[in-house]
């Protein structure tokens, strides 16, 4: 018990940002050398490199299947060059690779029962389902895979940090977290989690610094989450503060929206308005104590959108003991358990609907609706199961999204690479938006603010049609009024003999597992203009889309074909005849 006193009392003192020595033990408070960007949809992969380089930046790796990559940067470099690309219209986000602490504070000395288990109504949720079925990724310091309570829930993860297949706990954060979501229950022994048959997926995120404490980076958290999408988790917890103001971490979150998936986040413990944006790509708990007042500790602000029990928490601790935790760290679990809960309770739900039953299921605290302590209220599993089983009906989404483009404006001349901006909304959710340029489907937009960066050079100069189309996650979708623009590029007319095939990729999916809605995205360019080619789309030989130009795009419904390897492949072919193809392999 000392040592575990030792350790929160650490932890306790890393709940303020402070500037401790990194991996390379320099001091900071985000990482040198690398920045996170998103570049805008439709952008090509020669494009996308041409900017990089103009910036000044160097290699990009991408996050699992995500649009998110991690860029070079020179040391001494990372918050200029951010701020250059922020403003950038071809990219939809860059931003410094924030360091992160966990969200936990000092533990009681008091190790309490499981009050938390029956002030949301779980014994009564049990009743209908324990959480069967559903996979929850816990992103920390790792989970203590042994322990007694979670030995029987656990899966396959993954040292995301270290990329290494070692998910062993660093700090003993991530071990408190894992019991408080999904300890296994009903097995005579400890705790039981909220969703105590849920499968529990442990990634490691963090580092253990010269300090002893553990850290993590928006980088890793955003590959944590992508990578979770990817390996079928439904429900992902994120404990360490800051990481509701990430955009790259919300843009993960979107990510896993789009698989049916949740990502829940802590709010921090600071006792006062962090000031974040709200977003609905996740779900940003604060924590209560037992007689439903905010706990002492727990952050505030608009961004809140649920609470949860988080004061004096009896959960696993790592070594095989067990003892009482506080701080949002703990309060983000136990509202992802009831969401594992509702999931399990009706599958057929999408990520939208399980959202919007805990939100309107919840114990309303504090000022009546959605407030800046509370959110929509306490977390409820037992009217949230019983309304996912039906005895409230879950209204079918039959409303079509509104969509239109908002620039270019109709009649504008354009040239080289143009931003597309699009408004689209619905009543749920809009699930994804295409982009068609006269008949083609050149690139796919599955977050707001929905943008693309479409290269006019694809289309032979005069005039072009763009339509956006919007796909809600129901299936109902809406086609914008088409907008009609003046494509005027500089060309060079030089008589040859073309004898040079083009060159083509598959920018997305990469090699590596896939799950869910997959966006294939193929990127050509050639010595002669774009606006000549043909390109084309197959997966396992079948063809799948073809359009003409430099980008086309495809959504592929992975969960309809079989498990097992398949096979994703562009081809490009010139005016001349000349053809080059380009294959994936991945797995679902």
């Amino acid at each position: 018990m000392k040592k575990l006193n030792t350790i929160l009392s650490l932890l306790l003192a890393a709940s303020a940002p402070l500037a401790v020595a990194a991996p390379a033990d320099f001091e900071a408070d985000y990482a040198e050398g690398r920045i996170i960007v998103e570049p805008q949809a439709g952008i090509t992969a020669d494009e996308f490199e041409k900017s990089l380089k103009s910036f000044g930046a160097g290699k990009a790796q991408k996050l699992g299947q995500s649009n998110i990559h991690v860029i070079d940067v020179p040391h001494g470099s990372e918050k200029a060059i951010a701020n250059k690309l922020k403003h950038n219209p071809h990219f939809k986000f860059a931003e410094l690779d924030v360091r992160v602490p966990v969200a936990a504070t000092l533990n009681d000395p008091y190790l309490g029962s499981e009050w938390h288990i029956a002030k949301i109504g779980a014994p009564s949720a049990w009743d209908s389902t324990q959480g069967a079925g559903i996979t929850i990724a816990i992103l920390d310091t790792g989970v203590d895979g042994t322990h007694p309570d979670l030995a029987p829930r656990m899966v396959a993860g993954r040292d995301i940090y270290g990329n290494s297949a070692d998910t062993s706990d660093l700090c003993g954060h991530g071990t408190a977290v894992a019991g408080a979501a999904a300890a296994a229950g009903n097995n005579a022994t400890g705790v039981s989690g909220v969703s105590g048959q849920s499968k529990i997926m442990p990634l490691r995120i963090a580092y253990k610094g010269s300090d002893g404490l553990c850290y993590a980076y928006a980088s890793t958290i955003a590959s944590g989450v992508t990578y979770a999408a990817d390996h079928g988790a439904k429900v992902v917890n994120v404990s360490f503060s800051n990481a509701p103001n990430s955009t790259a971490v919300q843009s993960a979150g979107n990510y896993l929206k789009g698989k049916g998936g949740l990502l829940f986040v802590s709010a921090n413990n600071n006792n006062r308005d962090e000031g974040f944006t709200p977003s609905t790509a996740l779900i940003a708990v604060s924590s209560t104590d037992a007689y439903d007042n905010r706990s002492s500790f727990s952050s505030y602000g608009a961004f809140v959108s649920l609470s949860a029990p988080g004061s004096n928490i009896y959960t696993t601790n790592k070594g095989g003991s067990y003892g009482a935790w506080n701080g949002t760290s703990f309060a983000s679990p136990v509202a992802a358990g009831a969401a594992a809960l509702v999931m399990a309770a009706n599958p057929s739900l999408t990520a939208d609907q399980v959202q919007n039953i805990l939100f309107t299921t919840a114990v309303d605290l504090g000022t009546a609706g959605r407030d800046i302590y509370f959110g929509y209220g306490r977390v409820n599993a037992a009217a949230a199961v019983l309304k996912a089983k039906g005895s409230t009906q879950v209204v079918a989404d039959t409303s079509s999204p509104t969509v239109a483009i908002a620039a270019p404006l109709g009649s504008s001349t354009v040239s080289g690479l143009v931003p597309v901006s699009v408004n689209a909304a619905d009543n749920v959710g809009v699930a994804r938006v295409e982009l068609k340029v006269n008949s083609t489907v050149v690139a796919t937009d599955t977050s707001a603010p929905f943008a693309f960066s479409w290269d006019s050079k694809g289309v032979a100069n005069g005039m072009a049609s763009l339509t956006a189309i919007a796909y809600d996650s129901a299936g109902n979708v809406t086609s914008s009024s088409p907008v009609s623009v003046n494509v005027a590029n500089s060309t060079t007319t030089i008589v040859t003999t073309d004898t040079t095939p083009p060159t083509v990729r598959v920018t997305n999916p990469v090699a590596g597992r896939v799950n869910g809605n997959v966006t294939v995205s193929l990127s050509a360019s050639d010595n002669k203009p774009a606006s000549e080619l043909a390109v084309w789309i197959y997966i396992d030989g079948a063809l799948k889309a073809s359009g003409t130009g430099s980008s086309l795009s495809y959504n592929w419904q992975t969960n309809r074909e079989p498990r097992g390897t398949h096979v994703v492949k562009a081809v490009a072919k010139d005016k001349a005849g000349n053809t080059s193809s380009y294959s994936v392999s991945v797995t679902r």
